[in-house]
């Protein structure tokens, strides 16, 4: 396929490599313009390009920036995307990093305003699982431990579309409903990076609670801060486990969670 990402970050880079790896063309764009991607091209084999350019004729179109930057997209970017195009939106919301948006604080599930700001349907998934575990722990189709991530959205014939890319990267696709239902592994929920298996995923889903989750995310957010942007990836999953309820006996479980504490409080006596 010819695909085209919207976003050079962490979950961006890693799709952009592991989708050159399957023969994929891949166009990649950021805010910055394409002549700051070419490191990035060279390592995976991406080609830079405007975000224009890279949501124009694609088959498939992947939006991967902090939601903060959705309005700020450039008007008219979709007019060339094909309608047989899926537009897979990656994104999550995190007040520090994003400002406060009123409808998302309101209610508004997240991906649902992002649907409505680029007034276009979105698919989500791949905002429930760290860059480590998209980069490293894709695993063949019937593999113990495979890991599911949620599909949302209405379009049922795109929707398949996406989760037979989802598939073909090593990982076990869930229909996850509407849009209106992403919510359930939004930040803060169980499901929210914490690598469930098929069986595991759809009792963490049901489980979600809005309101917790927004407080979960919250205080998350405020007891480590950017610390978890250095914590390395498995650690962070095994206490993303634990706190789903899915590794409650793991001794290393609890250990990274004693690590992300004392990083924490390092943290905040170093003043970083």
């Amino acid at each position: 396929m010819k695909i085209g990402i919207i976003g050079a970050g962490n979950i961006g880079s890693v799709l952009a490599r592991r989708l050159r790896k399957m023969d994929h063309t891949v166009l990649i764009a950021n805010s910055r313009g394409p002549e700051t991607l070419s490191q990035l091209a060279g390592e995976t084999g991406s080609i830079p390009v405007t975000a224009s350019e890279a949501a124009s004729g694609v088959d498939l179109l992947v939006l991967t920036i902090p939601l903060k930057g959705v309005p700020s997209l450039p008007k008219g970017l979709l007019a060339h995307l094909p309608a047989t195009a899926p537009l897979v939106d990656t994104g999550n919301y995190y007040p520090p990093r994003d400002g406060h948006i009123g409808e998302i604080d309101a209610g508004m599930v997240e991906s649902v305003w992002t649907s409505q700001v680029l007034g276009r349907p979105v698919i989500k998934t791949f905002n429930n699982i760290t860059w480590g575990s998209l980069q490293d722990r894709g695993l063949p189709r019937g593999a113990k431990n495979r890991i599911a991530l949620p599909v949302a959205g209405e379009d049922v014939r795109l929707k398949r579309l996406v989760m037979d890319l989802v598939e073909t990267l090593g990982f076990d696709a869930l229909d996850a409903g509407p849009l209106s239902e992403s919510w359930r592994y939004q930040p803060g929920t169980p499901a929210y990076c914490s690598d469930p298996t098929l069986v595991q995923l759809p009792v963490l889903l049901q489980r979600a609670d809005r309101q917790k989750a927004t407080k979960n995310r919250d205080s998350t957010t405020k007891l480590f801060g950017d610390v978890v942007l250095e914590f390395p990836q498995p650690e962070l999953v095994r206490v993303a486990r634990l706190s789903a309820g899915l590794d409650s006996f793991k001794p290393r479980s609890w250990l990274a969670v004693v690590r992300l504490l004392l990083a924490a409080v390092r943290s905040r006596r170093t003043g970083k």
